[in-house]
């Protein structure tokens, strides 16, 4: 039987969404910001194709990952930039 959800952790608080959508839509669904700018603006997915960059997270420890265009794979650990 294939799961239908998957569980992960965006800077340590659990969100479970479903089997192959993206990290992108993690963040989202916490309704958290995905990054700031260098002058202190809050960023976001613009594309939602990986052009902009403007969706960068750490995943599991490697940095600048696009969050639309990984999918969310169980025990996952997430970090947005501060």
């Amino acid at each position: 039987m294939k799961r239908s959800n998957v569980q992960l952790s965006i800077d340590g608080i659990a969100v479970e969404v479903p089997a192959g959508a993206n990290v992108a839509a993690a963040v989202a669904q916490l309704g958290l910001r995905f990054r700031r700018s260098r002058s202190g603006e809050a960023r976001a997915p613009l594309c939602g194709m990986g052009l902009c960059f403007e969706c960068r997270v750490s995943i599991d420890g490697v940095a600048h990952q696009r969050a639309c265009v990984v999918v969310a794979r169980d025990g996952m650990q997430v970090q947005r930039d501060d």
